[in-house]
């Protein structure tokens, strides 16, 4: 199998049409396409898959295990352009554009799908030109082919360059979702023959790439050694916008303050935790851990030698604080400010644990960490925490998929893994 296949979206139109009709001239007939045509199409999916996707029967066409498969990423990417169809379709009839664009349909060349997301997401024209190694009039003509098969402008041409409007984040969204799903396809059909593979990209937060993270990455490796994984890190905004997109398989994270249900404790009960869905109903949260926040200094730092530390001694400090906007930084500020009404000062702000790391060690600053995240430079001697209750610093740990989505079968074995090594870290 070619690991760098793309699969023809007109091919997949077609392949859909035969196992649904269970016939190559029926499908000819519903796709109003040659009989040979049809069977082109799917001989050349068999050949970019290396799997044989039908049986042919003489009473018809059946897909095989591996037909199954593809059928059902297939019909998912299907889906989500009728669903652009759908969401486009009051701005369609507003301008008097197509709700039969060949893009609704599959019949939209990928490779041309592929610069609008491209130019959607970096709004440069001669970038993604580039980056298809064409010229800038031929990126500009490929937009204004899918435009004008909608009849509806998808870009503004401003100052910053090409910004996708409504309607044409509508479609990007979905048209992302979709290639998602076909993107799963060859690992899906690798676990039918016991090959677990594929690339699973995963959105991270600091306090989940110390422990948790790294130590599921290593055993699911060891099971599964053709499995590639990629970790993004990234603000909550940002990588919920990656997961919504396909771009991410799930992210493991902090939940904010207003997504944990009051007197909720993760692993209190028996058995795998629940998924609590996000307030936008497209986000799906699975609780895995409480951790608590400690505050951290140098070893020999003043705060260290006094007899007793008081809420007045850690206002005069100097502060080394998470970025603002993070649950992190939520979590901190809300706890001072029951503790003494304000929040200190902090001349430094980072979620870089490395400078975080480099500047405690070097300095007199006071900051309030996860004791996971500086484990090792506390058994060294080198940090320590100091002897203060810092209360209500509770932090859920959790695992957020896209709502309806389907893992492929690498990042299925690596989400059971995460839960497996949660469960661990709960029970130590």
């Amino acid at each position: 199998m070619n690991p760098s296949v793309h699969l023809n979206l007109r091919h997949l139109r077609v392949f859909i049409a035969v196992a649904q009709q269970g016939s190559i001239s029926k499908a000819a007939d519903t796709l109003y396409r040659a009989q040979s045509a049809v069977s082109r199409s799917i001989r050349q999916l068999e050949q970019a898959l290396d799997a044989q996707l039908f049986e042919r029967r003489s009473s018809g066409m059946l897909p095989t295990a591996f037909g199954q498969a593809l059928l059902y990423r297939a019909e998912r990417a299907a889906g989500e352009f009728q669903l652009a169809r759908n969401e486009l379709a009051s701005r369609l009839r507003k301008a008097n554009g197509s709700p039969n664009a060949p893009v609704f349909d599959m019949l939209f060349n990928e490779n041309r799908l592929r610069i609008f997301i491209d130019l959607a997401q970096s709004h440069h024209m001669p970038t993604v030109a580039r980056a298809h190694g064409i010229t800038q009039p031929a990126v500009s003509a490929s937009i204004g082919e899918l435009e004008a098969s909608l009849g509806i402008p998808l870009f503004d041409r401003t100052a910053k360059g090409m910004m996708a409007n409504e309607a044409g984040h509508i479609l990007l969204v979905r048209a992302k979702r979709a290639l998602a799903e076909l993107r799963h396809v060859e690992a899906d059909i690798a676990a039918l023959s016991g090959k677990t593979q594929g690339i699973v990209n995963i959105g991270s937060h600091p306090l989940s790439r110390t422990v948790l993270l790294p130590t599921a990455i290593a055993r699911v490796l060891e099971a599964h050694p053709n499995l590639c994984v990629s970790i993004v890190p990234g603000s909550t905004e940002v990588l919920r916008a990656g997961l919504r997109t396909g771009d991410l398989d799930f992210i493991l994270g902090t939940l904010r303050q207003d997504e944990v249900h009051e007197g909720h404790t993760p692993g209190s009960g028996v058995g795998p935790q629940p998924a609590e869905r996000d307030d936008a109903a497209d986000l799906d949260h699975i609780p895995l851990l409480t951790d608590r926040m400690s505050l951290f200094v140098r070893a020999g730092h003043p705060l260290t030698k006094l007899p007793r530390i008081g809420i007045d001694d850690l206002m005069r400090a100097k502060w080394l604080l998470p970025t603002s906007r993070t649950p992190s930084r939520a979590v901190f500020d809300r706890a001072f400010k029951r503790m003494s009404g304000t929040v200190p000062q902090s001349p430094v702000e980072t979620s870089d644990l490395s400078v975080l790391r480099s500047l405690l060690l070097s300095s007199d600053l006071v900051t309030a960490m996860s004791p996971q995240q500086l484990d090792l430079e506390c058994r060294l001697g080198v940090l320590q925490p100091l002897d203060f209750e810092f209360e209500e610093s509770a932090r859920i740990i959790a695992l957020t998929q896209r709502a309806g989505s389907q893992p492929s079968p690498g990042a299925a074995a690596l989400i059971a893994t995460v839960r497996q090594v949660a469960a661990e870290m709960r029970a130590a």
